[in-house]
């Protein structure tokens, strides 16, 4: 998010080098802002910034839970301990943001980002050179590092794609995840969970029944919309007629703002949802535009970002995110707003898992209904439905993130996978709870998908933290009932939605167009991968890879979509020295 950049440096080393130094940061765009003990935050012009008490300083938005916007940290109480305002955040206040407390005791940082992942962070601690900030290439301009590939952590990324990792792709930085707390002292760093999702699925802080949860969904997405539609004031709505963007829309339609639409739209079938979202539009009244994506708009070689720490950027994503630039600029909005994430938060998981939830939490009776509300939900008889469930009730899972070796060689696959703050799993945890909070996690790499933030913030209301608990607390049974999917936020919202969009099954795909693309571009995208950066360093099968682009691709095969994310690492790693 280049709008809100941030930096943290010890006092002494942002005078370390005078005029010189002073002038680069100015370049920068950085500029001093509070003190904080024996930090300096620096920040662009633009981000907001709250000193909240003497060595305490918080960098993004923050919201009360009612969804008013803080404007003044005198709004927010002191406390002596660093946890212990942590604490208070996290339960009265939600945002993207990030708490900065300086401990003028042992010269320490302590430094918290929101659990909705939508300020960046990343920090290296060695003591002649720590920082903390939202933006790596401001450290590497500054000395503070170098842009060196880790390639440990390229081999992890093939071997476990979109498990989000503390390990970056730039040696030496490391990135605080979502939720979490980071201790910085002069000889060493830690790292604890401070907020965590499974104290949402814990049996006392369920729903009772379907009509609170959705009432509770109801009450935390409009707020989420409504708090940072008010921040923003001109938006462009990104709609596929999808429910998850839909609901957006309907939110955004009972505020106060100015709203330009706009859906995408390919040369084959499968992503032309128009009709859907004309009719969504028509209902809240706000005018839709259409932008085309042609097939020579996709690519596997392009600039990435000079702030990315990691390859995320692949080729639909460029596509995409260039068709919603040109839209975002003709209309001048201040932002854009996603429905991103949706499925995940609203529970959509395509097994058994729900049922098998069902059953272990509330016996016989739940299970059985859910058996039969999975069987409409997936049009299959009951009995496949429940051989599907008592399977999954027998299943002991063992691997906590799959791997996937497809086109590596030996040297190019990594094992053990890194560590998640959220794989410490509570004892008898159910397995649909499991599945969705395991979504999440990559449900978070949907804000490192969108260079388009560069210019003007992408918001994800549905990863609000608020969102995201109150999802949490409704039971996977839940989101299935009456044989729907994501039946909560349905039932949520259905005195919002069109009729056609309430009813919809179907969902929009870009599997035709990126077969398409596929097929266009197999031969510059073998010579791309058998002459790069990732062949000489020994990860790729090559003679796998050249049995694959020498065939034809078989009807549904959907193999070539690694294909496309191993040009995305290769296309990153190529741009890093």
């Amino acid at each position: 998010m280049m709008g809100y950049r941030y930096l943290v440096i010890p006092n002494e080393l942002e005078a370390a080098d005078g005029q010189d130094h002073r002038a680069l940061l100015q370049a920068l765009g950085l500029r001093h802002q509070s003190p904080m003990g024996r930090f300096a935050v620096l920040a662009a012009v633009g981000t907001p910034t709250l000193s909240v008490q003497e060595r305490c300083v918080i960098v993004g938005h923050l919201f009360r839970n009612d969804g008013g916007l803080v404007r003044d940290g005198e709004d927010i109480p002191l406390f002596a301990a660093p946890a212990d305002l942590e604490a208070h955040l996290l339960g009265n206040f939600w945002g993207d943001y990030i708490l900065l407390q300086g401990l003028p005791a042992d010269s320490s940082l302590v430094v918290m980002r929101s659990p909705s992942g939508g300020m960046p962070c990343f920090y290296a601690g060695q003591s002649d050179r720590r920082f903390v900030t939202s933006d790596v290439s401001a450290a590497v301009s500054l000395g503070l590092c170098k842009k060196e590939v880790d390639w440990n952590h390229i081999r992890h990324g093939l071997t476990f794609p979109y498990l989000r990792a503390q390990q970056t792709g730039i040696s030496g930085v490391r990135e605080l995840l979502p939720g979490c707390s980071l201790r910085m002292g002069r000889q060493a760093t830690a790292v604890h969970r401070a907020w965590s999702p499974w104290q949402f699925v814990a049996p006392g802080r369920r729903y009772g029944d379907a009509l609170e949860a959705a009432q509770a969904v109801r009450q935390a997405v409009a707020r989420a919309v409504q708090a940072w539609a008010e921040v923003d004031r001109k938006i462009l709505l990104e709609i596929s007629g999808g429910l998850d963007s839909s609901i957006v829309a309907a939110c955004l339609g009972q505020a106060t703002v100015e709203v330009q639409a706009c859906t995408l739209v390919t040369p084959v079938p499968g992503a032309d949802e128009r009709d859907y979202a004309r009719t969504m539009m028509d209902h809240v009244g706000f005018s839709l535009d259409e932008e085309h994506i042609r097939f020579e708009d996709a690519r596997f070689e392009f600039a990435v970002s000079q702030s990315s720490t990691v390859p995320m950027v692949g080729i639909l994503h460029y596509a995409s995110d260039k068709a919603m630039e040109v839209a975002g600029d003709r209309g001048g909005a201040a932002s854009y707003f996603s429905g991103g994430g949706g499925d995940t938060i609203f529970c959509y998981l395509k097994g058994a898992a729900p049922a098998a939830d069902a059953f272990k939490e509330h016996g016989l009776s739940a299970g059985m209904t859910a058996i039969r509300d999975l069987a409409t939900l997936h049009q299959c008889t009951w009995w496949k439905a429940a051989k599907l469930t008592l399977r999954k009730l027998r299943s002991r899972p063992h691997l906590l993130w799959k791997a996937d070796t497809n086109f590596l060689a030996p040297s190019g696959v990594s094992q053990p996978h890194e560590h998640h703050p959220w794989f410490d799993l509570p004892a008898d945890i159910l397995p649909g709870d499991r599945e969705r909070i395991f979504e999440l996690i990559g449900a978070h790499s949907f804000k490192d998908g969108v260079p388009r933030d560069e210019r003007r913030p992408v918001r994800f209301p549905l990863l609000a933290q608020p969102v995201v608990e109150a999802c949490l607390r409704a039971p996977t049974w839940m989101w299935i009932a009456e044989g729907r999917n994501r039946s909560v936020a349905r039932a949520a919202f259905a005195d919002r939605l069109p009729a056609a969009i309430l009813s919809r099954r179907s969902k929009g795909s870009y599997l035709n167009y990126c077969g398409a693309v596929y097929a266009r571009q197999k031969s510059g995208m073998r010579d791309f991968l058998l002459g790069g950066r990732l062949r000489s360093h020994g990860y790729l099968d090559t003679a796998q890879l050249e049995r694959f682009f020498a065939a034809d691709l078989p009807a549904r095969d959907l193999s070539f979509l690694r294909i496309f994310d191993l040009c995305m690492v290769e296309n990153w790693v190529r741009q890093q020295t």
